[in-house]
């Protein structure tokens, strides 16, 4: 994994679900990567909540993508001490790999609030920036230019991902699960062997 196209698909991944799996194996078709590190986030700088432990989520995203070729689960943002930011593992990302185009992975929703990010200029200088934007796919397209206002000189910087609309959330599925909801219900929400690990280890419960 030295060259070509590597793409970079971060978040809490609390817990990973089929919206998740999904983009991955569009982002792979669609940008033609060559490997997609998926990378569960350390200590999350943006999220007010606290994050389920470190294990756990690990453990949930191997075994979320294991079915996928090509995509490598990449524990590195949860060995680091202190907040995790996307520049930081674009850096160690680009210097492992100096000869691979890096695609960094982001929801429409994260593209909002890109310029708060660390060093958002010099992630637009590592990395093509490809946003997963359903909106654009409900024809929506003018709302979504608009967004690229401004960014002038670096849209070159930018692509969309094509996605289809899924009705699920992490957010979601921690809900149901601590509604009491059976594992069955959730495992329409989230990989089968997902759900299972929820299960086991009792996670989401309560709260």
């Amino acid at each position: 994994m030295t060259a070509g196209r590597i793409g970079v698909f971060g978040g809490a991944f609390d817990p990973p679900h089929n919206a998740h799996v999904a983009l991955a194996a569009a982002a792979l078709a669609q940008f033609e990567l060559n490997a997609l590190l998926i990378v569960p986030t350390g200590q999350a700088w943006h999220k007010a909540r606290t994050l389920s432990a470190a294990e756990h989520r690990l453990a949930m995203a191997r075994l979320a993508f294991e079915s996928q070729s090509r995509v490598v689960v990449d524990d590195r943002e949860l060995q680091r001490a202190g907040p995790s930011f996307t520049i930081d593992t674009l850096r160690a990302l680009q210097a492992e790999h100096p000869q691979a185009q890096l695609h960094l992975l982001i929801g429409a929703d994260q593209l909002a609030d890109f310029r708060q990010w660390r060093s958002w200029c010099e992630i637009l200088d590592i990395a093509i920036v490809c946003i997963a934007d359903r909106v654009q796919l409900a024809g929506d397209t003018g709302t979504f230019d608009a967004r690229f206002d401004g960014y002038a000189g670096l849209r070159h910087r930018f692509l969309t991902l094509e996605l289809p609309l899924m009705p699920v959330s992490a957010t979601r599925v921690r809900e149901l699960v601590a509604s009491g909801a059976p594992e069955a219900e959730i495992a329409r929400l989230v990989p089968e062997a997902v759900a299972r690990y929820i299960s086991a280890n009792r996670l989401y419960c309560g709260r």
